[in-house]
């Protein structure tokens, strides 16, 4: 029996772990797997990249969660430093170019796997390939920047943009020892929250030395005679910088499947159904960062990069490629972050968004304590619940403080996937012990708020 071939492109957690669970599944005598990866690391973590910059993690190696060398021992092919350069559907190849060697050739797949990733928003905007400009996508990238602080003689670091990546670098350039201004275009820091919200993350990083600039949009990049960035500008005022860093988030990098005439979605991702197959495709399947996939609460197809998502995909497309069955039905849009010992949590929806699908809703915000009051050490914390009006469902939760607070969203997460109402979280069964919550947790606090909200609502 000839083996078939199943071809990968990318190296990191959607793409390796599909690899990895399709050899689980079946052994090189029935499929041969050959992987691509056009950078020198495979299977690391991108969201760790912050906290290595930043002095948390020690190691860049920490990060890498399994090399080149044990895939390989695992019978995958992985060629390290190959870029694939085109997608022949009709006769079922991809070309591949070494980098080093600037060889080009084909390679025939009988099943094909797209884990491009996505890569960093970099505006087109004069000086933005300076030296001393960097993105933070890659380890890479991390290394190049760590580079760069070492040869940098100012303290000054200015971070463009306010999100996940921008406030995570803010703090890891504070812990560097930098002075850190950051420029954001919005209203608030992190725009994935309710500009209500986002207040208190911004006046929390004020506190910690950080200077925030709101409505700030970059204009330019001017560099100094060395040809090193010197100074960011924006059509309000010019900041000094000594390094700059890019934090505007990333996008699909789908340019390679578009080029083969695969289907995108509205926010630039490869289209899929449940099994992870790109859509109208039988052999062609494609996770992680470079997919769009089903918001279960919005009913809409929406872009979120993050290595939980691309994992799980990864294992879907790989039972399914190897044999086996999976799906992946969507998700709720979970996401936590800090800045030093703030913490700041989402899941669902926004305000913005339930108005852009059209839903009617009450919002509910109640200020708690991750323990009971009388406990050491117990701290403030901000819980946002939007519902759906007359119904009560849950919509969405938001979650500033300290002292755990992030990880209360995960409860949220569950009542979202499960479509609870608010009415009927009240009577969650949550774990209660006084180092470890109030009588009545943040949450239900909250729901019980948005319960008489719901009420309140129906009877006007």
């Amino acid at each position: 029996m000839v083996a078939e071939r199943l071809v990968v492109i990318g190296g990191d957690a959607a793409g390796m772990s599909a690899a990895s669970q399709a050899r689980r599944l079946k052994d090189p005598g029935e499929l041969e797997i050959v992987a691509f990866e056009r950078g020198h690391f495979t299977s690391f973590s991108a969201c760790g990249i912050p906290y290595w910059v930043g002095g948390d993690v020690a190691e860049r190696d920490d990060l890498i969660a399994r090399t080149p060398e044990e895939h390989r021992a695992r019978g995958i092919d992985l060629r390290m430093r190959t870029e694939v350069t085109e997608i022949d559907t009709a006769e079922r190849r991809v070309r591949a170019r070494d980098r080093d060697s600037g060889e080009t050739y084909w390679t025939d797949f009988d099943k094909l796997v797209i884990a491009t990733g996505a890569r960093p928003v970099r505006p087109d905007l004069p000086g933005m390939d300076a030296a001393g400009v960097h993105g933070v996508q890659t380890l890479d990238d991390g290394q190049a920047l760590l580079d760069s602080l070492d040869r940098t003689r100012g303290r000054r670091a200015v971070v463009v943009g306010a999100g996940y990546i921008g406030v995570e670098m803010a703090e890891a350039m504070l812990n560097r020892g930098f002075e850190v201004t950051v420029l954001n275009r919005g209203e608030q820091p992190m725009a994935t929250l309710d500009p209500d919200m986002g207040r208190m993350v911004g006046e929390a990083m004020a506190g910690l030395g950080i200077t925030t600039v709101n409505g700030a949009a970059v204009t330019a990049i001017r560099t100094g005679a060395d040809g090193r960035v010197s100074a960011v500008e924006t059509a309000n005022g010019s900041y000094p910088a000594d390094v700059v860093v890019l934090g505007i988030g990333v996008e699909p990098e789908t340019e390679l499947a578009r080029a083969a005439g695969l289907p995108v979605g509205p926010h630039g991702g490869l289209l899929t159904d449940l099994s992870m197959r790109v859509e109208g495709r039988q052999d062609i399947w494609a996770g992680g960062d470079c997919v769009e996939v089903l918001d279960l609460v919005a009913g809409r197809t929406r872009h979120i990069a993050l290595g939980t998502h691309a994992n799980k995909h990864g294992q879907i497309i790989g039972s399914n490629v190897g044999g086996g069955y999976g799906t992946f039905p969507g998700v709720v849009g979970t996401a936590v972050s800090k800045v030093c010992d703030l913490e700041i949590a989402r899941t669902g929806l926004r305000e913005k968004d339930a108005r852009a699908v059209g839903l009617r809703f009450v919002t509910a915000t109640i200020e708690s304590t991750g323990r009971a009051g009388y406990y050491p050490g117990a701290r403030p914390m901000t819980v946002k619940m939007i519902a759906e009006y007359r119904t009560g469902r849950l919509l969405g939760v938001q979650i500033v403080g300290r002292d755990g607070a992030a990880k209360r969203v995960d409860v949220a997460a569950v009542a979202l996937t499960a479509g609870m109402t608010v009415d009927r979280m009240t009577a969650l069964d949550l774990g209660y012990a006084p180092p470890f919550s109030p009588v009545w947790d943040p949450v239900l606090v909250a729901a019980r708020k948005a319960v008489a909200a719901v009420r309140a609502a129906g009877t006007v």
